[in-house]
């Protein structure tokens, strides 16, 4: 039948489970309007040759192609991907291995791929995303796609190379379900990304629930995203649902997640690993179908360093990292971010503002934002509001602190900043990297040992803390 929707397993690592698990997971799943067939390839096969695929597809023309690879085939996929583009474009491809790493990932993504998963394949996993796939597969969306890159990308602006690097990610990131660790100092823009992320997704219909955890006392945090049943505690008179079931079908973005404690990291992890949760109180395992993106202004890294945060749950979040960078180190975006706030705010207020004086734009741009681009707009903001001229000046320009200007440094000055900021972190990384052993960091560094350790010693560096156990 035409109408029917066919979903095809391709198995090039018949070696694993990973495709019998996958079968055992579809076919029970599967209606009298989907057509599903499984193939195996032994590895030996020219499984990346292209033109057996090409074949398969020609005939059967599915709607969703599984594909089975192990981790020797991720490094061939531009060969099968390349070859076969064509016919990769008339439908949605889900790569399943065992394990990818986020180069891979985003490679796999790039060349065409729609999605992909690893181990463990759980059903609550795996067939939200499939039936997304299908039906945005058999149906047009031309212009629902316009409107969403429309609605999630509008207000993510800026055109410097270190922002462009970061952001053209996300309709990247958007295509798979994969969880999403955005990092980047306060006032960056992380849920902007988030909210981009989600409305370029197939998820855009439904819920977009931002929670900051840090604003939610941690006795409570456990109970507002798993909700509880009546009686679960004194006061409990009636039953709730948490944010978890809230954002069914959608996207839950967790702010601030390192002011989880650790029990609650413990939850949310076996959320994120099995998509289900019990509500306090509660003897009865509930399901749901939620994609999760978190963010945090803390090296993650170094809180598990310290015990504060499980390294298995940075792990598990850490699949798709996305690292904005301060205002700071993208001046050439703000006049341009200058300019869009005008125009927002000369809007709400009904004011006929239209520019920056030349005094003005110097101060935007001279001064160090720490509090980056939340605290540009609320400059501009106030200036909007105040002026009583066409063209703000610098009278109308309020910093909190106006002597925070890189025009006060020399270039001598500002360069030996840059220099030594650079030196610590590569240092840092190197020691990082061979656990602390100064004789094969100084190696890498093609430095001598002993001017290695004056480079230590000049930064403060505690070698210590980079050795196994430490």
């Amino acid at each position: 039948m035409a109408d029917q929707a066919k979903i095809y397993l391709l198995d090039l690592n018949p070696a694993s489970d990973l495709g019998t698990t996958l079968q055992g997971i579809l076919v029970p799943s599967l209606d009298s309007g989907i057509l599903f067939r499984h193939e195996s390839i032994e590895v030996c096969e020219p499984a990346f040759g292209g033109s057996k695929l090409t074949r398969i597809i020609a005939h059967f023309k599915p709607d969703v192609l599984f594909l089975v690879l192990s981790p020797s085939h991720l490094k061939q996929t531009g060969t099968l991907f390349q070859s076969t583009s064509r016919e990769l474009s008339e439908f949605s491809t889900i790569i399943v291995v065992e394990e990818c790493n986020p180069d891979e990932m985003f490679a796999l993504l790039k060349l065409g791929a729609s999605d992909f998963i690893t181990p463990p394949l759980k059903a609550i996993n795996i067939l939200p995303r499939l039936w997304r796939l299908v039906e945005q597969t058999r149906r047009s969306e031309t212009l629902t796609r316009t409107l969403k890159e429309k609605l999630g990308l509008r207000q993510l602006v800026g055109e410097s190379p270190a922002f462009l690097a970061e952001t053209k990610k996300i309709p990247i990131m958007a295509k798979c379900d994969a969880n999403i660790l955005l990092s980047g100092e306060t006032g960056t823009g992380k849920e902007l990304c988030a909210r981009a992320i989600h409305y370029l997704s197939p998820r855009a219909s439904k819920p977009f629930l931002p929670v900051n955890c840090g604003a939610i006392p941690a006795e409570l945090i456990e109970n507002e995203l798993f909700g509880h049943v009546r009686g679960a505690f004194t006061g409990a008179s009636v039953s709730q649902t948490g944010l978890i079931h809230e954002a069914l079908g959608g996207t839950l973005f967790l702010d601030e997640i390192d002011c989880l404690s650790l029990s609650a990291q413990a939850k949310l992890l076996r959320f994120l690993q099995e998509k289900e949760y019990r509500q306090l109180g509660s003897t009865k395992m509930c399901q749901a179908d939620v994609r999760v993106i978190v963010a945090t202004n803390l090296d993650l890294e170094e809180a598990v360093r310290e015990g504060k945060f499980r390294q298995d749950l940075y792990y598990r979040l850490n699949i798709v990292p996305l690292m904005l960078p301060p205002l700071r180190e993208r001046r050439e975006d703000i006049p341009l971010l200058a300019h869009h706030f005008l125009e927002k705010h000369a809007f709400e207020f009904n004011k006929q503002v239209t520019g920056f004086a030349s005094d003005a734009m110097r101060m935007l741009v001279l001064y160090k934002w720490p509090g980056n681009v939340r605290e540009l707009e609320y400059v501009v903001e106030r200036a909007v509001l105040f002026s009583e001229q066409a063209v703000i000046g610098g009278t109308d320009i309020f910093l909190p602190h106006p002597k925070a200007t890189t025009g006060q440094e020399s270039l001598k000055e500002a360069k030996a900043k840059v220099i030594a900021q650079f030196e610590r972190t590569y240092i840092q990384e190197l020691l990082l990297a061979y656990q602390g052993n100064i004789t094969k960091a100084a190696q890498a560094a093609q430095k001598n040992r002993r001017a290695f350790w004056q480079l230590i010693r000049k930064h403060r560096i505690d070698v210590q803390s980079f050795k196994p156990g430490q």
